[in-house]
């Protein structure tokens, strides 16, 4: 015969097995390389007719790449990618298979921004591309 204490302690371990197996455990997550080249940034910065190629330099330092276009205007761009992953496990399968299920998630974020000069050296436009995936 099973004592009342007993059945208290069974019924104690079946609530911690059942709690464990449900669990989600903390997901570890690495070092963000965001970039803090942001649209918003641009806006608040950049004025065309306005802005000096060196303001430029100082705010978003070298370009990625300087060309010239068809109008003999310079052009520079700025290319920033960051990504974002965390890794952890699920304990829902814990109690039932032996082993909890990987997670697993990642977001890129892509963000180009690209400033035409005109021959003085000062904005004379930009476009901004922007793209999170």
């Amino acid at each position: 015969m099973i004592t009342h204490y007993a059945k208290i302690f069974m019924q104690i371990i079946f609530m911690m097995l059942v709690s464990i197996g449900c669990a989600t455990f903390s997901r570890d997550e690495e070092p963000s390389t965001d970039s803090n080249l942001t649209s918003g940034i641009v806006k608040k910065e950049i004025v065309k007719g306005k802005t000096l190629q060196a303001d430029v330099l100082s705010l978003f330092g070298s370009p990625n790449i300087i060309t010239m276009n068809g109008d003999g205007d310079e052009v520079w761009n700025y290319n920033r990618m960051s990504y974002r992953t965390s890794v952890g496990s699920d304990g829902a399968s814990l109690l039932f298979w032996g082993g909890g299920r990987a997670i697993s998630t990642a977001t890129t974020k892509s963000f180009d921004l690209i400033i035409i000069f005109d021959k003085n050296n000062i904005v004379k436009n930009y476009s901004v591309i922007s793209a999170s995936f």
